[in-house]
């Protein structure tokens, strides 16, 4: 692919037009200077979403909460994840009970929900914690190199 990718900074939600080809150099952000593909999870939180949901690299999003005991078991992996995915899927948690209008707004019926945007759209969700490989696969059946 030679056309860049736009991808919304984690820290400021300004979109950055990045070539594909440089993703693993470690952008950075325009506006804030900051890295745009951080390998780690990031925060998101209600006035961050349509920012962060916008974008060429699909958008993996953890809504979890603090008192969630599986949510707790999951997050390390999540993390892991970010880490291996960091240059074709972007992941971001989301804490249901500081963004409550927003878990409401999604629909979450139970945590923790997975949810996985592209250019804005939903376009697959799943509830419940599961390990590594099998969330790769999971990603990888909804179009994300894993």
């Amino acid at each position: 692919m030679t056309d860049p990718l736009l991808i919304p900074c984690p820290h400021c939600n300004g979109l950055n037009r990045i070539p594909a080809a440089r993703l693993d150099e470690h952008p950075k952000c325009g506006r804030c200077k900051n890295e745009v593909l951080t390998g780690k999870p990031f925060d998101l939180k209600q006035a961050d979403y349509p920012s962060q949901i916008k974008g060429d690299l699909p958008l993996l999003v953890d809504v979890w909460a603090e008192w969630c005991g599986p949510c707790k078991a999951f997050a390390p992996i999540f993390e892991q994840a970010a880490g291996q995915l960091a240059n074709t899927c972007r992941l971001a948690k989301l804490d249901s009970e500081a963004n409550q209008q927003l878990a409401v707004q999604l629909g979450i019926r139970s945590i923790p929900s997975l949810i996985l945007y592209k250019n804005g759209q939903e376009i697959a969700r799943q509830s419940g914690a599961f390990p590594l490989q099998q969330l790769k696969a999971w990603l990888h059946s909804h179009g994300v190199s894993a």
